[in-house]
């Protein structure tokens, strides 16, 4: 998905919205982003990168940022946007990419926006969809599902501080339980929120957000409309009783609990939200709920792990092993691969083309060489079935069986990787013809030269 995007720009009162167009379709799908992630970014967390390569095969899907948010106008902290601009924001994209109606796809703090752009061009939009959202954050005496006004305060008081887990608020923690622990994750996190926006405008947007209330617009809008919540987390303003409110005041609209503590929305299991997005959108559901996507494996394994093991003893097998696991993901991280499973004396990663693939193996070769580890290494490119943050089909079995094949040393690959890197400068010996366990058929393998 990340060939595909274009970063265009719609005028708005004197301010540009930077948008990007990520496929096509007959049905047009404007998406917000539902926090201040920077639609640069997106790409750069795996499992956002997914959900998202998912709901653009549903039709035409359109993210932007919205005014104050990355490549758009930042404008002043001292005059931070309003619900009403960013509903206007993206009725300016929509006008820019020459859409008469749209599927608006509104998340998380971006649901007033996305309620109030309803509300203001009801011919422009064919649905909306809700995903853990809310009306209003703050709690008041006819409102208390919201968020208590002590903890709101106490949250864009921390919220871009960088001492705020030390003082008691972690914002993965509380949003994002399943990736606490995820530390690759959260410097994405961080990074984005860098990029997104300044200390001072972060902490204007969010007193702003605890300041809307469209509750007032709710019964008017006959738009059909899919709400959906995650039903595990307790932390104020992340249950479900928000979106509760919004389908019984929304008169067209329907709920959607699922289960899960996850709320940002391309987190925990997609498959659920995402078949429930694809009915309301297509009136069909894919029918599986899992994804293929056209991935480079790389598969790494030690030579000899058993005899080393015995002649090191289980506390030095242990500290070699760390040192290896810590060399492979340095190297993982400087061609940009993703870990996917760590076997014990072995890696799985995926890489967005082959040449990285290669790379990165023979980066691992030579760092453990100083170690005095021998590894062997496999790379296919093919489709593979993607579930949640691992990945199976028979792609990552070609993978595996190429690893078996390689002697001490040796990088092998499939047959059509030497044609995918045709004017690189890397060179292969014919390795020969091979029956693959387990797979139909006989294989072509190469060896990359040294």
């Amino acid at each position: 998905m990340a060939e595909n995007r274009r970063t265009r720009y719609a005028t708005v009162d004197g301010a540009d919205i930077a948008y990007q167009i990520l496929s096509d379709g007959p049905i047009d799908l404007l998406l917000y982003s539902g926090l201040n992630i920077p639609i640069d970014c997106m790409d750069d967390e795996p499992a956002m990168a997914r959900f998202l390569r998912r709901l653009a095969s549903f039709g035409r899907l359109v993210r932007f940022d919205r005014r104050g948010i990355g490549l758009s106008d930042r404008g002043s902290a001292a005059n931070p946007p309003s619900t009403q601009q960013w509903a206007e924001d993206g009725l300016a994209v929509l006008d820019a990419i020459g859409s008469e109606r749209a599927v608006v796809i509104a998340p998380y703090l971006c649901a007033p926006g996305g309620v109030t752009l309803t509300a203001m061009a009801p011919d422009r939009v064919d649905g909306l969809i809700l995903i853990q959202g809310a009306a209003r954050w703050t709690a008041e005496h006819d409102y208390p599902e919201g968020i208590p006004l002590d903890f709101g305060a106490r949250i864009i008081e921390l919220t871009t501080e960088t001492d705020a887990i030390d003082r008691g608020y972690d914002t993965i923690a509380m949003i994002a339980p399943g990736m606490a622990a995820d530390t690759a994750f959260r410097d994405w996190f961080d990074r984005s929120g860098n990029l997104a926006a300044s200390p001072s405008m972060a902490k204007a947007m969010l007193a702003g957000h605890g300041l809307v209330d469209v509750r007032h617009l709710l019964p008017a809008i006959e738009t059909r409309t899919l709400v959906i919540c995650r039903t595990g987390n307790d932390t104020p303003g992340s249950g479900p009783d928000l979106s509760r409110y919004l389908a019984k005041h929304l008169p067209n609209s329907s709920l959607v609990e699922l289960p899960g503590a996850d709320i940002l929305y391309w987190l925990g299991d997609q498959g659920p939200m995402l078949d429930e997005i694809e009915e309301f959108i297509t009136g069909v559901r894919g029918g599986t709920g899992i994804e293929r996507a056209l991935m480079t494996v790389l598969f790494t394994d030690i030579v000899g792990s058993t005899t080393l093991a015995a002649e090191l003893g289980d506390d030095g097998w242990r500290n070699l092993l760390e040192r290896h696991d810590q060399v492979v993901r340095l190297q993982l991280g400087r061609f940009r691969g993703t870990e996917v499973k760590n076997a014990g004396d072995g890696f799985l990663a995926t890489f967005d083309s082959p040449s990285r693939a290669i790379e990165c193996a023979r980066a691992i070769r030579t760092s453990l060489a100083g170690l005095k580890i021998t590894v062997r290494s496999g790379i296919h490119t093919g489709e593979v079935e993607v579930r949640g943050a691992d990945i199976a089909g028979i792609g990552v079995h070609i993978g595996a069986r190429i690893a078996g094949l390689a002697a001490a040393g040796e990088i092998l690959t499939s047959g059509g990787i030497p044609v995918l890197v045709a004017g690189s400068a890397t060179t292969f010996t014919d390795h020969g013809i091979h029956e693959l366990k387990g797979l139909p058929g006989v294989w072509q393998v190469w060896a990359v030269d040294d």
